[in-house]
């Protein structure tokens, strides 16, 4: 017997839920296939470190010298209106050491990362579109503008494609908190492809451990028990991709619960690897946690681990008052973004990892009449280390003035499209049919990076 409420409930569930389900099956059918695409993938996992609020290139990466200080400059193209002005270049008040056998010129800020130039590829030449940073965040994280469909982010893609290589851990990771959402969505692939979210601190996983009275039998037929309703109600809404991620989610959380505790203890780290990153350090000790928790992950085998510093609001990199703001926030980063790329060395994981550093956009040559810089989308400083990657290397420059992408112009698709080739994925395959429709994940006619890849 089935109440009224039920039976109606159920009657149009099923006209709707027909023709969804239709569509739904239509949709996974038309998916591109899973697995890697290329013959040898360079990298088993990404460490991908988003500096949220958009982090100035002039001032860290892509010196200038300072003959255009105090001059007007045509900034036409600037902003949404793209309206006509002119503004004076500011100074830089940052000394650049050269560093390495290669001797790329690195900010006084950033001395440790300078200290391990040599297993970094700077590509000068990054641009997006949006210019404020949500949009911006976005399109950093889908390869495309706007929310006109519900696009994936970066993760989820690899998520998809590629899957768990531990089947007790998460595929994809995010730590830290972001600018947006969408940095963690799974997108029209599915809830169940987003981000799981860790932290630093002693419970980098909220409620994973099962209560101390419950015995290991008693817990195993709870789980056998409650994956039995979970697939009951899985078969009835099959149609729900966020009820389905949800229940896969907890599925995971109880497989957590045999390996992450272990994944996040620390306390069988060496002294020397701890001080790598700066942990038990006033300014790196939280961030350095966050970068030893994503060598663990990666050291047991999650291929994609997303870390934001600095997120919330418009991201604290963003500064328009005073480009002293960067100051502090390079000490958080410095000293454990190069001891992750030495750990990973030492421990033989570099050529299987690797490590991108990127952030919204860029900053202006000029100010907005103080003495910091505004957002700049048209040209900026990413870079990437480890597995495949030419390590010294520099590629694509700005202007003179460090404001427009001029050499080797790259929009950050291709930084996506070069994450995906070292993971063993081709963009170009990367195609899905909605409604009849095909969209690609990454925009069309993105490319890898080729001149910095081995």
């Amino acid at each position: 017997m089935t109440s009224r409420r039920r039976f109606f409930f159920q009657a149009s569930g099923g006209f709707l839920g027909s023709a969804l389900g239709g569509l739904w099956a239509q949709d996974r059918e038309a998916m591109f296939p899973r697995g890697v695409h290329l013959a040898e993938p360079k990298v088993r996992s990404v460490i991908y470190l988003f500096m949220c609020g958009g982090v100035s290139q002039i001032d860290t990466f892509d010196p200038k010298d300072r003959r255009w200080e105090g001059k007007l400059i045509d900034a036409i193209g600037f902003g949404d209106n793209q309206a006509s002005m002119v503004r004076p270049v500011i100074p830089c008040h940052r000394t650049f050491t050269r560093y390495g056998q290669s001797g790329i010129p690195v900010s006084d800020w950033f001395p440790h990362i300078g200290s391990v130039i040599d297993d970094i590829a700077v590509v000068r030449s990054m641009f997006c579109i949006e210019s404020n940073h949500i949009p911006a965040a976005i399109e950093s994280a889908t390869g495309h503008r706007g929310r006109l469909l519900d696009n994936p982010s970066l993760g989820g893609w690899v998520n998809y494609a590629l899957g768990s290589a531990n089947h007790n851990l998460p595929t994809f990771v995010n730590i830290g908190r972001a600018t947006s959402p969408v940095q963690l969505t799974g997108g029209y692939l599915g809830a169940e492809y987003a981000a799981t979210p860790f932290r630093s601190g002693s419970t980098p996983i909220a409620n994973l451990n099962s209560a101390a009275a419950i015995r290991p039998a008693d817990q195993e037929r709870r789980l056998d028990t409650l994956a039995k309703l979970n697939q009951g109600f899985r078969d009835q809404y099959e149609t729900e991709s966020a009820l389905t991620g949800r229940l896969r989610a907890y599925e995971l959380a109880a497989r957590m619960q045999l390996s992450a505790p272990e994944a996040v203890d620390f306390s069988g780290e060496p002294d020397h690897v701890k001080s790598l990153y700066g942990i038990g350090e006033k300014d790196t000790d939280d961030f350095g946690k966050q970068l030893l928790l994503a060598r663990r992950l990666a050291e047991r085998g999650v291929r994609f681990i997303q870390i934001c510093h600095g997120g919330g609001g418009n991201g604290q990199w963003d500064s328009h008052g005073d480009m002293q703001g960067h100051a502090p926030l390079c000490r958080q980063t410095d000293k454990p973004i190069a001891g992750l790329i030495r750990d990973l060395k030492q421990r033989g994981m570099l050529d299987s990892t690797l490590v991108v550093w990127t952030s919204d956009f860029g900053r202006t040559p000029w100010s907005q009449n103080t003495t910091g810089r505004d957002h700049n989308p048209k040209g900026f400083t990413s870079w990437l280390a480890g597995g495949g990657i030419k390590g010294g290397t520099v590629h694509g420059s700005t202007d003179d003035v460090g404001y427009r992408a001029v050499e080797h112009p790259h929009y950050i698709a291709d930084l996506q499209a070069t994450i995906l080739h070292q993971l063993g994925l081709d963009a170009e395959r990367m195609v899905v049919d909605i409604n009849g429709r095909p969209v690609r994940l990454v925009k069309r006619f993105a490319d890898p990076i080729a001149a910095i890849l081995k």
